[in-house]
């Protein structure tokens, strides 16, 4: 890599001087460190480690309502308290820094259960004494291909944005895609000294197929030859710079044009370095090792099409140090893996690549905790994100992700799965617009999360008030998520696709971080205590209309409950501007009918028909939209004898009603109203976690529970409501049974793109296609 090599000169005890991050960034957490795994390459080191990491949690709990309570007391006490979740840290740095990294790990290591370090890679063997003496843990070898398929198996399962394909002219150079829920089969091609091609059938089972004694150590070595260029990195600067056709034979200049009855090109190369035999004058430097890399990329690109035909297998991932993101050699790859194929097979990459090696000992180790029986999601807060390594974007990124570049893993409470009622998993996909590729939406939301920062660090501050140190955590908090939105400005793909999700789940992590876990805690205890007031008025309400009145009234009020979202600037202003603002006001700032999307008259006509057998609701805010919205909706359909089952969040985003806070609030609306109360005692209403903690939604990782319940009741409607769940999430999101989506737009940039105004309602109502059996799941 680029920059530092050889930067160790100095004292070994302190960090070097060209090390740019703060140590408590790099080595996070490291004396509740356990297990250690390193991956020695032949210019870098990748590390691993598993940490315990302690961390505030706000947890309600129900108050003893056998004693009478005094008007004004709370619904449910709100309690701070100390949690225990385990991470996964991987840092990958230069091999010129292992001796300072080692000191540094030796100095803060406190855990001494730790006995054995993990290692594979090609360094494993020649620093295996080093390590021994510095850290005074056993090396314990691991096989290096058994690693690197088993973090490739391990990030592919994780990360649902880990593979891209990589487009050298399109903007943005990155595409990801969306990983397919069963990963296997595929083939890995590793491009390192040599060629290793192995066939992955599951998550033990594979073979090395074939492979080639030319690859990135050929590059490396004739490059050296030709050009007295030693670094790999600037022999592939010299091939981004140089023009091939002046040292390759080309069709052309055998044939003066396209061979046309074979199907050639005339820009075809004919022959590599053909023209140096025929021609006297000297070549550059540059147009030699562009020629060089071509003819091994169209080698390696060639044999990986003939493979993948033989075994007939579409997903081809590339990995090895002669790939590591460089776009030189990304390109050359695509190119050839598309020219062999026609188009038919994709060159796919992964984005922690460099780490397979690493996460592969590690799970090696760890074996014991069995952590493949546990989700795991990427930490964005610890994060470096994808770099471009393209030389001429942004130096001084350029120069960081030379010399140190992290991943963090937490691991989830919970095993997360597909909603078995996605029509097509393999084509899901959870977010309505990806920012990477709508370059003017990114700069609108990249502009909104940053105007509404100083919100967000008031919101946390206030959350804390016995806290005096939360003042300095919150603004470690704001320096974080700026820098972090700074980095997306210039690398939009650093963690996948660019989306709205991304950005609220980034600002979710970092509060996080500096243990802010539930910034609206009180605003959720008071707004809920609040509407619960008025739950039997609305419902009495309700039952004095008509049948066709009294269903038009339960969907206003719905999307009027769906008004109260902190989330939304145009509302938390009036929120805290005017305490009087409630239920009735924000049906008169509804849209009138016909609404931007409007598929009530299909509803209404649906509801004449025979009653669903089971509702699956994903519900969004606390307060007025979940008690006198959800509610009597829920209510509605319990009487119609359709089971209902309240999917809400595990854990708190924003306003976000989560599991814990509904049951209490369940318990308490049973208390006054007795239908809530026998569908709950006959388990007709039935509360679940989703499993997620964003204000967003991905179907395709839920909590498995979830899953089990939505078969076992054979669910035949989906309802997702809110801004985040329905129209930042799954707008597009086809489903196996009928499913209402319902929002109202609290975004005037947003609605005006939509082509409405801010209050436009979307109520959209989708049957699945006609002929499909809703229960083959």
């Amino acid at each position: 890599m680029a920059g530092h090599a050889g930067g160790t000169k100095g004292g070994s005890n302190s960090m070097d001087k060209s090390i740019t991050l703060p140590p408590d960034e790099i080595f996070r957490n490291l004396e509740n460190a356990k297990r250690f795994a390193i991956d020695i390459g032949g210019s870098l080191t990748k590390l691993a480690y598993y940490s315990t990491v302690q961390h505030k949690v706000a947890k309600v709990r129900s108050f003893d309502h056998s004693v009478k309570e005094a008007e004004g007391d709370p619904l449910y006490e709100i309690s701070v308290q100390e949690e225990i979740t385990a991470r996964l840290h991987f840092i990958k740095f230069e091999n010129a820094y292992i001796g300072t990294c080692l000191d540094f790990i030796k100095d803060h290591l406190v855990n001494t259960e730790t006995k054995v370090i993990k290692a594979t890679g090609g360094g494993a063997y020649k620093f295996k004494d080093l390590i021994e003496k510095k850290l005074k843990l056993k090396v314990d070898k691991e096989d290096e291909m058994t690693c690197l398929i088993k973090g490739c198996n391990f990030v592919l399962k994780n990360i649902p944005h880990e593979a891209f394909v990589y487009a050298k002219h399109a903007d943005p150079e990155f595409r990801f895609q969306n990983t397919h829920p069963d990963i296997f089969p595929y083939l890995l091609i590793n491009i390192g000294s040599g060629v290793s091609i192995v066939k992955v059938e599951s998550e033990d089972k594979f073979e090395r197929i074939g492979g080639s004694s030319i690859g990135g150590g050929t590059f490396w070595g004739l490059g050296a030859l030709l050009t007295n260029t030693k670094r790999f990195d600037e022999l592939l600067q010299l091939a981004s710079r140089g023009q091939h056709s002046n040292v390759d034979m080309l069709v052309k200049d055998i044939y003066g044009g396209a061979y046309e009855s074979l199907g050639l090109t005339g820009d075809l190369i004919a022959s590599s370095f053909g023209k140096s035999a025929t021609t006297d004058k000297q070549f550059s430097k540059e147009d030699m090792a562009k020629s060089l890399l071509h003819m091994i990329s169209n080698d390696i690109g060639q044999l990986a099409c003939l493979y993948a035909r033989l075994h007939n297998l579409s997903r081809v991932y590339f990995g090895g140090f002669f790939i590591r993101g460089h776009p030189v050699t990304m390109h050359t790859i695509t190119y050839s893996i598309n020219f062999f194929t026609k188009g038919e097979v994709q060159a796919l990459f992964l984005r922690h690549e460099g780490y397979l090696g690493a996460i592969g000992a590690f799970l090696k180790g760890a074996e014991e905790d069995n952590p493949n029986q546990y989700s795991w999601g990427e930490n964005y807060a610890g994060s470096s994100g994808l770099m471009s390594v393209s030389p001429d974007i942004n130096p001084m990124q350029r120069a960081r992700s030379g010399t140190f570049d992290m991943l963090e893993m937490d691991r989830l409470e919970r095993q997360l799965v597909n909603l078995p009622l996605l029509l097509d998993p393999s084509s899901y996909v959870p977010d309505t617009v990806d920012l990477t590729e709508d370059s003017h939406a990114r700069e609108y939301w990249l502009y909104c999360f940053e105007d509404a920062l100083d919100g967000v660090v008031k919101r946390a501050v206030a959350s804390q008030p016995e806290m005096p140190e939360a003042v300095e955590r919150a603004e470690k908090f704001r320096q974080k998520y700026r820098h972090k939105l700074q980095t997306l400005r210039q690398q939009p793909f650093a963690y996948g696709s660019l989306t709205v999700r991304s950005l609220l789940d980034t600002r979710e992590h970092c509060l996080n971080e500096f243990n802010f876990p539930d910034p609206y805690s009180k605003i959720k205890q008071r707004e809920n205590d609040m509407a619960l007031k008025y739950y039997q008025r609305v419902v009495r309400g309700l039952d004095e209309l008509s049948w066709e009145q009294r269903q038009f009234a339960l969907v206003r009020g719905l999307l009027a409950g769906n008004v109260f979202d902190w989330g939304a600037k145009a509302v938390s202003d009036v929120l805290e501007s005017d305490p009087g603002f409630g239920f009735e006001q924000a049906k008169q700032q509804l849209q009138e009918r016909p609404w931007l999307v409007d598929a009530y008259n299909q509803w209404i006509e649906r509801l004449k028909g025979e009653p669903h057998k089971c509702a699956l609701f994903f519900v969004d805010n606390s307060g007025i939209d979940i008690i006198l919205g959800v509610f009597p909706f829920v209510r509605e359909l319990l009487i119609r004898s359709t089971q209902v089952v309240l999917a809400s969040n595990s854990g708190p985003a924003l306003n976000d009603v989560t599991n814990s806070e509904l049951q209490i609030l369940t318990e308490r609306i049973a208390g006054m109203d007795p239908v809530i109360q026998s569908a709950v005692r006959e388990d007709r209403l039935t509360l679940v976690q989703s499993g997620s903690s964003s204000p967003c939604l991905d179907l395709s990782r839920l909590d498995k529970v979830l899953a089990t319940v939505v078969r076992e009741r054979r669910t035949d409607l989906v309802v997702i409501e809110g801004m985040g769940r329905a129209i930042h999430t799954n707008y597009y999101a086809a489903l196996s049974c009928e499913s209402l989506k319902l929002a109202v737009i609290k975004n005037s940039w947003l609605a005006e793109r939509l082509g409405g105004k801010i209050f436009s309602v979307v109520f959209k109502y989708e049957v699945p296609p006609k002929g499909l059996d809703q229960h083959r799941h």
